[in-house]
């Protein structure tokens, strides 16, 4: 069995962008630039628990009442770049595919129907004064979206097993962003040619046009985040999940379905076993 930190988390996945300060109007810009000196940033799993907490309280709290004014931080060859937490956003939007996760019994014992059409009517609301927001993280339960890994290569894996429970394994990838956008059209090209469409081809274009929305010297980071948690230590430390999607976009370009056929059943396979812990009692 994988072994669980003392640390809940939920099997979550994400792929953040860092931004560079310039990519920020003031006053946000100060406001981030002040931030980033803070000696006592919240870290992850600051993140992760506060937003547990939220759901502790009776009736729960859905969706925060006002937006986090956190992001995390980091040094891009000696530029600070920050990924804000937009909390409130996120939520909204979680909700949003929640309902279309569970059955609607299901969704309405875990959240009450009357919370859920109040956050709703919250974030049309919101939404029509900021009609151009977009969060700077996506995530993901119990997965990686083939979709993500066509942005990063093999050669960028970042894998550390952790000697703790307090130093849990971490296995993430980063890449700049122009690496992340080029790759995406080099593999959208292959996909078309080989195929008229498909759930990759959407998922990588609703990536690709998501990517576009930030400043072109951001960082792309993919985490694994808690689902490290529920992966045994050696069948994540042999995970090269991208280098098997690689492999079989670049059969595909070169019009070898065998092999591209070859690299999808070792990813599908490998996801596979993840995805039915989901269920597992």
């Amino acid at each position: 069995m994988p072994k669980v930190s003392s640390v809940i988390v939920p099997y979550a996945t994400y792929l953040r962008v860092y931004e560079p300060l310039a990519a920020f109007a003031e006053p946000e810009r100060s406001h981030w630039a002040r931030y980033a000196r803070r000696p006592d940033r919240p870290s992850y799993q600051d993140e992760l628990r506060r937003a547990l907490a939220d759901l502790a309280p009776t009736p729960p709290v859905l969706v925060p009442v006002h937006e986090s004014e956190d992001a995390f931080v980091l040094d891009v060859d000696g530029v600070v770049c920050v990924c804000p937490w937009r909390t409130r956003l996120r939520g909204w939007q979680a909700l949003e595919e929640l309902s279309e996760e569970l059955p609607p019994p299901v969704l309405d014992a875990v959240l009450p129907p009357f919370l859920r059409r109040q956050a709703a009517q919250d974030y049309e609301r919101w939404l029509a004064e900021n009609p151009d927001a977009r969060p700077w993280i996506r995530t993901a339960t119990w997965q990686v979206p083939i979709s993500w890994f066509v942005l990063v290569t093999d050669e960028e894996r970042e894998y550390d097993k952790g000697d703790s429970e307090d130093s849990p394994p971490v296995l993430r990838y980063r890449t700049p962003m122009v690496q992340a956008r080029r790759r995406v059209a080099r593999g959208l090209r292959a996909l078309k040619e080989a195929m008229d469409e498909g759930p990759l081809i959407d998922g990588l274009v609703d990536v690709g046009r998501w990517l576009e929305e930030f400043h072109p010297r951001s960082l792309v980071e993919l985490d694994y985040g808690g689902l490290v948690h529920a992966v045994p230590a050696g069948a994540l430390e042999d995970d090269h999940s991208a280098a098997d999607v690689a492999e079989g976009i670049a059969a595909l370009r070169r019009g070898d379905g065998a092999a591209a056929g070859e690299a999808y059943a070792r990813l599908v396979a490998r996801w596979r076993s993840v995805r039915d812990l989901r269920s597992a009692n």
